[in-house]
């Protein structure tokens, strides 16, 4: 991977999702890996991150080396991980129990830095939409900061009707723009999976950017030929 001394003006993109563990890394690394194929530099970037493992290095996080992985630039892990706590626990509590406070402004300085070397930054939020950061805000208030269009994973299992329209509309409720959603099997039992999709299609004034099958091993490479990205625009 290498820097590039010169691009056009940057774009990035916050991905979001209904709940933690619905796919969000998996969908984040889909993009790049995507948006590579169309000969985009690119970076990925896990503002905040809670649950990792003690190294030489210091702490790392999985979700941050995947998304490292599927970069095609390099950046110094203090930008693409500002904030990186040991306990997998909610991020704010993380922080608290690290003497740490969550700063958004140098969470923004990060991104700034990151855009300025890649076409696109793909920012991967913690969690759910609205998880608390610190005691006065929590991730829908760092997606304003940036002010990125907003991509929706949306896990599909029971419950994810709900979960997605409440996340869709807090989402505009910050004057945000939805420009996509992704709907992901996490739960291969899942009775009416086409018909969920096909509700949610009905009820989110977004673009369906794809569909993800369930799968043990997902591999990223091979789901980022399924997404739309021209829906994206």
């Amino acid at each position: 991977m290498t820097p590039h001394a010169s691009r056009p003006t940057p774009r990035g993109f916050f991905v979001t999702g209904t709940d933690t563990g619905v796919g969000k890394t998996l969908v984040c690394c889909a993009l790049l890996y995507g948006f590579a194929a169309l000969g985009k530099s690119v970076i990925g970037m896990k503002p905040v991150a809670a649950g990792a493992i003690r190294s030489a290095d210091g702490l790392v996080n999985d979700d941050v080396a995947l998304l490292r992985a599927a970069s095609n630039v390099e950046a110094p892990p203090h930008l693409v991980n500002p904030y990186c706590f040991e306990p997998p626990i909610a991020p704010h509590l993380a922080a608290e129990q690290a003497g740490a406070a969550i700063d958004f402004a140098t969470i923004a300085n990060a991104y700034r830095q990151l855009a300025a070397v890649a076409d696109i930054v793909i920012v991967e939020g913690i969690g759910g939409f609205c998880v608390p950061l610190n005691h006065n805000e929590d991730s829908a208030d760092l997606a304003q900061r940036l002010g990125l269009p907003v991509i929706l994973v949306i896990g599909l299992r029971l419950g994810c009707l709900n979960h997605a329209l409440l996340t869709a509309q807090a989402i505009r409720a910050k004057g945000l723009q939805l420009v996509g959603w992704i709907a992901n099997c996490i739960d291969p039992a899942l009775a009416a999976a086409d018909e969920n999709v096909a509700a949610l299609a009905e009820r989110l004034a977004a673009p369906l950017l794809g569909k993800v099958k369930f799968a043990v091993a997902p591999d990223p490479q091979r789901i980022a030929a399924l997404i739309a990205l021209p829906r994206l625009g």
